[in-house]
């Protein structure tokens, strides 16, 4: 008789408990959206490159709906109404909109106690500056979304040819925005078209 089957989710919770013991960070999956899952996994620990804000919103909102802490950094134009309808629970959201010169700095004392970290850069991030952030998220098990470019992210996440519904002839109201979103940097680039919500909640 062969060995009984193992699922691979208790696989991989069993992976990460034995990283822990032996005293190496363990890199959990993170929530994300549902019409995310299957295309964009995000690992504790690591940094994820974003080009527009809806996505760079749309990755902390998984971790946010989940119970989670979120974080937005050098937001001055945070959309209160946009994050609420893509699900990210306001009351468990820590928003930094104007950090000045020490945006680097902000970011990485949010990690320490926050799940997800998003970050518009002020400046362009240098090499060193960036592996001693991505150290401090290893050490916490958080995860940083940049919305702009960054040294070494573990992937980047586009979105083109979007649209949005909900509009007839010039009148209604939005309900979904639609993209065509494409991940590269996790081996084979993968792309999907995904509807994320937007006033139907």
């Amino acid at each position: 008789m062969g060995a009984p089957a193992v699922d691979a989710s208790v696989l991989a919770q069993l992976r990460g408990r034995i990283q822990a013991l032996e005293g190496g960070p363990s890199r959990l999956s993170v929530p994300v959206l549902p019409a995310l899952d299957g295309l964009v996994r995000l690992r504790t620990g690591g940094a994820y490159a974003v080009d527009t804000a809806s996505l760079a919103m749309a990755l902390a909102a998984g971790a946010s709906a989940a119970g989670d802490w979120v974080g937005f950094v050098g937001w001055g134009d945070f959309g209160v109404e946009a994050a609420h309808q893509l699900g990210i629970d306001l009351t468990r959201t820590v928003l930094v909109p104007s950090p000045g010169e020490h945006w680097l700095e902000v970011a990485a004392a949010l990690a320490d106690v926050l799940k997800v970290v998003v970050l518009r850069p002020a400046a362009r991030v240098d090499a060193k500056s960036a592996s001693v952030l991505e150290a401090r998220l290893r050490a916490r098990s958080a995860v940083l979304v940049v919305h702009g470019e960054w040294p070494r992210s573990d992937a980047t996440i586009s979105a083109a040819e979007t649209r949005w519904e909900g509009l007839g002839e010039g009148r209604g109201r939005l309900h979904r925005h639609r993209a065509l979103v494409e991940v590269h940097g996790t081996g084979r680039p993968l792309s999907d078209e995904v509807a994320l919500p937007f006033g139907d909640r």
